[in-house]
């Protein structure tokens, strides 16, 4: 599913415009974005959590030259996906 077809879904599940649910769901992926990216988790309860980890720097190898190479420290996003969420999937 794209993002075009999650706003569809979701206005129709929602019953809101398109216009709405597409800036709810903007609204939201920013507000996500600005709040991880001050390094506070955030916690949907029986969805998951998101939050900030730090990748520490390693060493890796360049495919076609198998050339080692060090691979910078970075933080990434990551997502833990509540009970609610895992008991749809099965």
């Amino acid at each position: 599913m794209n993002k075009a077809e999650l706003i569809d879904a979701m206005a129709e599940k929602a019953g809101l415009t398109k216009v709405q649910t597409r800036a709810a769901l903007e609204a939201f992926m920013e507000t996500v974005g600005e709040t991880l990216k001050e390094g506070e988790r955030i916690s949907l309860v029986g969805f998951g959590t998101f939050s900030v980890a730090r990748r520490a720097e390693r060493k890796g190898r360049n495919p076609q030259t198998k050339k080692e190479i060090i691979i910078p420290a970075k933080n990434v996003v990551k997502f833990k996906a509540g009970s609610d969420l895992s008991g749809h999937v099965k």
